[in-house]
């Protein structure tokens, strides 16, 4: 039994990214069962608001979420932005994990849901406002494949179903096919890059698709990102579909991600 365990040790590749996001979006990565991951994330201000605001340091989004993992390949979670008054909450799971040898096996895939909801206080309120016109569903495919010790992709087939649309002249369902890259630099630093290509004819023109590129610093317990990107929200909801900085306006925000792990499950206090 135990060299049947390390056979199948011995087949899996290992992780093909740090964390279970890469900039703003999901990795196909999962917590551990039993831990908790706590999660503060910021996004400054547009870099080309100029020395005034600091170059966007004045300005800030924030992000504070926890995401528990149920089993190795079961997580959920929930959070809370300061952009919109957002309240998200998620679950994620892993299906297909990519192995070698025998029973070898080419990517590693997972399945993600997201709802959101926004806090906004209603501006019009001489009409009939409805809680559900609050809410906002994603729908992810994660599918990574860990090319070398070095190097992974991963590509990220979107759908986000919006309750409320701006006007009759849009659908409620916006397509999206992202995608992201990891390079390992050394044992604690690796560069990452995340796109996301809304479809055409879906989103009205001020729109863009969000684009980022980090660095990611490993830490025992703790994962540091640091990040630019033309996305301010944190959630699939803003950096999909709600985009509109260009990057070859200036209109980019730097950020950062802060996880830090805590065992819940069998921890004895």
């Amino acid at each position: 039994m135990a060299s049947l365990f390390a056979v199948a040790q011995e087949d899996e590749v290992g992780k093909a990214f740090y964390d279970t996001r890469i900039v703003n979006g999901q990795s196909v990565e999962m917590n551990n069962e039993g831990v908790m991951k706590f999660i503060i994330a910021h996004r400054f201000g547009r870099v080309n608001s100029g020395a005034y605001e600091l170059f966007g340091l004045d300005q800030s989004t924030i992000r504070i979420g926890f995401d528990y993992g149920i089993k190795d390949w079961l997580s959920v979670g929930i959070g809370r932005s300061s952009f919109q008054k957002t309240v998200d909450g998620f679950i994620k799971g892993r299906i297909l994990t990519q192995k070698k040898g025998e029973n070898s096996f080419p990517v590693t895939v997972s399945l993600f849901s997201n709802l959101a909801i926004n806090g906004l206080r209603w501006q019009d309120t001489s009409r009939t406002n409805y809680f559900t016109s609050r809410m906002t569903y994603s729908y992810q495919a994660l599918i990574a494949r860990k090319f070398s010790d070095r190097i992974s992709m991963q590509l990220m087939p979107s759908m986000v179903h919006r309750n409320l649309i701006p006007s009759d002249n849009v659908d409620h369902d916006v397509y999206a096919i992202g995608t992201a890259a990891r390079f390992v630099a050394s044992k604690r630093f690796t560069f990452s890059f995340e796109y996301y290509y809304v479809l055409p004819d879906q989103l009205s023109d001020e729109r863009r698709n969000s684009l980022a590129f980090g660095i990611d610093m490993e830490t025992k317990g703790h994962v540091f990102q640091f990040h630019f990107g033309n996305s301010r929200g944190m959630t699939e909801k803003f950096f999909i579909t709600e985009t509109n900085g260009n990057w070859f306006d200036g209109d980019i925000h730097f950020g950062f991600n802060i996880t830090r792990d805590f065992k819940v499950k069998g921890r004895k206090y």
